[in-house]
């Protein structure tokens, strides 16, 4: 797994610093170094941060650290002014400067990864007043180029990206990319091959998070899969193949991300694991951890949202062109009957519900009132809408800046990385 740095983009952390430097005598040195090593100037205040605890309010973090009476309340009061004082989650980092009699002169709460909320005090004379205001954490941002191997160390994008040192936050962006030409749970191979070019922040040098996506290239069993990320004029970003094809299909390849693996395929007579008679498996079964996200294949209308039996708690919608999709033994469903839902949208979690030995999900496609085979029946799902042919000059600069970038020689790469 290899990583290198390409170039900078903006950096939004902008600093400044003075100094002031004395010339001294080599004789006076060591005078100046005994008197300055003489001074000292006693602390007038506690530097305290932590994290915010489980089931709590900002006034009961206040209260643990003696901050009480009208100078709790003005903090309070104040703080209230530009945040909810309800959506303070548990975990968040905070820091308080508080002076030694108990007054607060700065508080800070971390509220996600990319906003601070700041209350300043007004004036150390007279009545608490306090200043506050929500302000963007500072970050870098450069763009990076990763890439890494399927093998049999690292048998998944998640582990391949983590020796890397990425999150798997770039595991799930890169899964969406080419959700609609690779099956994450089960078309991984060893041998595979990829690389990324990404927008990867940084603060105070380490890993915040990631911008977008702007090229990649993935080697599966063989066949090799390219994305440019577009934006048309007016038209929202999307990822096109390298001849400017839509990646994106009318089914994504999989209800669930990547990870787990199939554990039971499509079949017209399987002996069930709990029934113990053979009987039709009208679709796949998925093994994944209990409360993993399951996320609807393509958009459409949910028409079930309950307990169906053996199918425990269940989600089916129905899509354009006569498809119904189905999802299984959830542990909880998220969507309603009768809602109009998104592809990708969060329909329920992974559960044991109804006739399930273990944590999975069912996953059933009917094709105008037939069960089919969901595995076959995404591979043969038409692309979506290429870039206009008004904009392929745009897109083929684009393409070819990217491209240029995400193979650059070798050279050049171990260059860039120094």
């Amino acid at each position: 797994m290899r990583k290198r740095f390409l170039f900078p983009a903006i950096a939004l952390l902008v600093g400044a610093a003075s100094s002031a430097f004395w010339l001294v005598s080599a004789a006076d040195s060591e005078s100046v170094a005994r008197r300055t090593a003489d001074v000292s100037l006693a602390s007038d205040a506690d530097y305290l941060s932590g994290l915010v605890p489980t089931r709590t309010t900002i006034s009961a973090v206040f209260d643990r650290h003696m901050i009480e009476g009208p100078e709790k309340a003005v903090l309070v009061a104040a703080i209230g002014t530009e945040f909810d004082l309800r959506r303070i989650r548990a975990g968040q980092p905070y820091v308080i400067d508080r002076m030694f009699d108990g007054r607060v002169r700065r508080f800070e709460y971390e509220i996600d990864a990319d906003r601070r909320l700041i209350a300043t005090r007004g004036s150390l004379e007279g009545a608490p007043r306090f200043h506050t205001a929500i302000e963007r954490i500072p970050k870098q941002t450069s763009v990076v180029m990763v890439e890494g191997d399927i093998d049999r160390d690292t048998n998944s994008l998640s582990a391949a990206l983590d020796k890397a040192g990425e999150r798997i936050d770039l595991a799930l962006g890169l899964a969406d990319v080419f959700s609609g030409e690779i099956d994450f749970n089960s078309d991984l191979q060893p041998g595979d091959h990829f690389r990324v070019l990404v927008e990867r922040q940084t603060r105070e040098g380490k890993l915040a998070g990631y911008g977008p996506i702007l090229a990649a290239a993935f080697v599966n069993n063989g066949r090799e899969l390219r994305a440019i990320r577009f934006t048309p004029e007016g038209g929202s970003a999307a990822y096109y193949d390298d001849q400017g094809r839509s990646l994106k299909r009318f089914f994504l390849k999989s209800p669930l991300k990547f990870e787990p693996r199939v554990t039971s395929r499509f079949s017209t007579s399987r002996k069930h694991p709990i029934l113990g008679y053979a009987r039709a498996h009208n679709g796949v079964d998925y093994h994944a951890g209990a409360g993993a996200p399951v996320v609807s294949v393509a958009p459409g209308v949910v028409t079930v949202a309950g307990w169906t039996g053996g199918g425990g708690r269940t989600v089916k919608v129905r899509h354009p062109n006569g498809y119904e999709t189905e999802y299984l033994h959830l542990s909880a469903i998220t969507v309603r009957q009768g809602a109009r839902i998104g592809q990708g949208d969060l329909v329920g979690r992974v559960g044991q519900t109804g006739l399930a030995t273990g944590p999975h999900l069912h996953y059933g496609l009917k094709k105008n009132g037939r069960y089919v085979n969901p595995i076959l029946e995404h591979r043969n799902m038409p692309p979506g809408e290429p870039v206009p042919a008004a904009l392929i000059n745009a897109f083929t600069t684009e393409r070819d800046g990217f491209m240029s970038l995400l193979f650059a020689p070798s050279a050049s790469r171990a260059a860039n990385n120094n």
